[in-house]
């Protein structure tokens, strides 16, 4: 007997629907890092990449940890480590040793990285704008999917909490 077995018959066509929106949300998240790769290249910020712009927009006016950032999940396959000590080095983050914890890195964005979260961040407001204001999605219909895709997430996160 599977470990595995479904709890119930899965009708016609779920399992179909099911692949297509896993397959959405990775085609999605590629092309936003596209979308940040060709908003940088547009605006000659050709040193840094669109997964570090993307860290250094999460990361906003927040003072975090390596560890932080990973437990977060965003970034799988991504070298978070590596992105960050290349952050450091291009003078787009400081970063300090936590004084309770010294093998513990904390990092903040600098004004040049503040500069980026906030071209990032003027992207995101042009597109949000561009959605509703050309009638592609509204927000009734964007807190539904948002409401969806966290469900999904809380019956993934549940899942690994139950194979451990």
């Amino acid at each position: 007997m599977s470990m595995h077995a479904p709890l119930a018959t899965v009708r016609p066509g779920f399992i179909g629907a099911y692949l297509d929106t896993l397959s959405l949300v990775e085609r999605l998240h590629r092309l936003l890092l596209d979308v940040i790769k060709d908003e940088f290249e547009r605006l000659g910020l050709i040193d840094i990449n669109a997964v570090q712009a993307l860290l250094l927009f999460n990361i906003g006016d927040h003072e975090v940890t390596a560890g932080e950032l990973k437990s977060r999940g965003y970034y799988q396959g991504s070298n978070v480590s590596y992105n960050l000590k290349k952050l450091v080095e291009m003078g787009y983050m400081h970063h300090e040793r936590c004084e309770i914890d010294r093998r513990s890195v904390r990092v903040r964005l600098t004004a040049k990285g503040r500069d980026v979260r906030d071209r990032v961040e003027a992207l995101f407001e042009r597109h949000a704008g561009g959605l509703e204001g050309h009638g592609v999605l509204g927000a009734d219909a964007l807190d539904l999917v948002n409401h969806s895709l966290k469900r999904i997430e809380r019956f993934w996160t549940d899942q690994i909490r139950y194979i451990y």
